[in-house]
């Protein structure tokens, strides 16, 4: 009897005394990604007025970040099964220490670019493993509920109070928006080294070079041809089609590649689980709705009703607690009303929520629209959580890795095409219901059509009556074409929560 207890006593000790410890661990790590995604946002003008970066370079400065994290993601998420987890999380660390230094002490506009690209590098390697030891962790479903509410939330806390902390910091100079992290970064890599548990490893025939630059060349070329397309700052919208299409085209080939590959570098056979694909594609539109609108959101708030960035905060700050708590009380939710209650609850929440923006007059009832953003905001992190549940929860722990990679792959594809997609949406129905304004140049007013930051610009270059009417005929076509684009939303929303509900069996 001795004997075959003893096993079970020393067997994974970091499973059972410190896997909270680890949580915090793992938190503080996906913290520190998340908030360098949005810190930027606000400490813009004091880094331009620094490096003088031209408007290509500045775009670029944004956002190659999250363009270089999630074509990384399946990669490392591969990697990170086959040679071991824990080394790829402290390298991975290691490596977001020294990019946040390079990119504070960048002399020009080329070294930031280049130290924000490997900050997403680090990201990426952290990233997937932050699910995939939790997963391995918890091993009790009701505490890995708990842990994957914790999780969530932190997510969503990252990026909501990145541009407050970029605000924060910029005042001081506009480098320690970088620098901060590596302090905590020297605190995180000795802790992770004693802390985090050890994984199996798988044993390898050899890796795929094809396939990993397949999936990384695919993943890059389509987000970044949906967000020129989305912006158009750089290019033709017909070439940035174009390079989303031959993104999809390489993704094609490395399915079909993984396919026929003995030891693929993407588990493909993980989508024939109903459960599994059923949460990615809850994860995908959920961020895509939530990411998307925020933009929407804020413009609205600032150029519409005429908030200033503080007060637009301040206005926004009820879907960020929302999304908070959202988190943690759906873990409390998920084991009472099971995964299809909650994903679709939670899908139908957030379209039930935005009903009453189209055109009801809201934004002059505060507390409605206080109402209506606690509904996103709850409802979204709502479903979140219990897709990420549904997908960690249907896959074996040998390869909690390649879901996890697949899984944060899905929200940062689903952050993109939401700006992306939703932002065009907007753009084409906005152009077309700003018609010409007496007193205004022609010249002018295709300026203005551009967009409503533009019309703004021109509106105050203009002056006089004719300028405060172009505003007005601007912030008019600003919202007519808001309600479609949240028309759009809500029907994929109600879709998506009806789906889930038909294809996701009673928990």
């Amino acid at each position: 009897m001795t004997l075959v207890a003893a096993p079970t006593t020393r067997r994974p000790p970091v499973a059972h005394r410190s896997r909270w410890a680890v949580l915090v661990l793992l938190c503080t790590s996906l913290l520190l990604i998340t908030v360098d995604a949005t810190v930027l946002h606000i400490a813009v003008p004091a880094l331009t007025a620094a490096l003088q970066p031209s408007a290509v370079q500045l775009l670029w400065i944004i956002d190659v970040y999250s363009l270089v994290v999630a074509p990384l993601l399946i990669m490392f998420g591969a990697l990170g099964d086959r040679y071991g987890r824990k080394p790829l999380v402290l390298a991975g660390l290691a490596v977001f220490g020294v990019a946040s230094a390079a990119a504070a002490a960048a002399p020009n506009a080329a070294m930031l670019i280049l130290a924000r690209a490997l900050l997403g590098v680090g990201g990426a390697m952290i990233m997937p493993a932050t699910l995939s030891i939790i997963r391995q962790v918890f091993t009790d479903r009701r505490e890995r509920a708990i842990a994957l509410g914790v999780w969530s939330a932190v997510a969503a806390a990252g990026a909501a109070v990145g541009p407050l902390i970029g605000g924060l910091l910029v005042g001081i100079w506009w480098g320690a928006v970088f620098l901060i992290n590596v302090p905590i970064l020297l605190v995180l890599l000795p802790a992770a080294a004693r802390l985090l548990p050890d994984s199996t490893r798988r044993r390898a025939r050899g890796w795929d070079s094809l396939s990993a630059v397949l999936s990384v060349a695919g993943i890059l070329a389509v987000a970044f041809g949906l967000k020129e397309a989305g912006s158009g700052h750089l290019l033709p919208l017909s070439f940035s089609l174009f390079i989303a299409a031959l993104g999809v085209a390489l993704l094609v080939w490395f399915v079909r590649r993984q396919q026929t590959r003995p030891e693929p570098l993407l588990d493909l056979s993980l989508f024939r689980s109903r459960s599994f694909a059923t949460g990615v594609a809850g994860v995908l539109l959920g961020v895509f709705a939530l990411v998307g609108l925020q933009l929407m959101l804020a413009q609205y708030l600032q150029l519409v009703l005429g908030d200033s960035p503080s007060q637009a905060a301040v206005r926004m700050l009820p879907l960020v607690l929302a999304a908070i708590s959202g988190g943690l009380i759906a873990a409390h939710l998920l084991p009472r009303l099971g995964m299809r209650a909650t994903m679709s609850g939670g899908l139908g929440l957030v379209a039930l929520s935005l009903t009453p923006t189209l055109g009801w007059g809201v934004e002059g009832h505060p507390v409605m629209l206080a109402l209506c953003f606690i509904g996103i905001g709850f409802g979204v992190q709502v479903a979140l959580l219990a897709a990420s549940d549904t997908i960690m929860s249907s896959v074996p722990e040998p390869k909690a890795g390649g879901a996890a990679a697949i899984e944060e792959t899905a929200y940062e594809l689903g952050a993109g095409m939401g700006v992306a997609v939703l932002g065009t949406i907007t753009t084409i129905s906005y152009a077309p219901a700003l018609h010409p304004v007496p007193g205004v140049k022609p010249t002018d007013m295709d300026q203005a059509r551009q967009s409503l930051a533009s019309a703004k610009a021109v509106a105050d270059q203009v002056g006089g009556t004719p300028g405060h009417a172009l505003m007005e005929a601007a912030r008019w076509a600003f919202v007519n074409a808001l309600h479609t684009t949240v028309v759009v939303s809500v029907v994929l929303l109600g879709a998506t929560a009806v789906a889930v509900a038909m294809l996701l069996r009673r928990d």
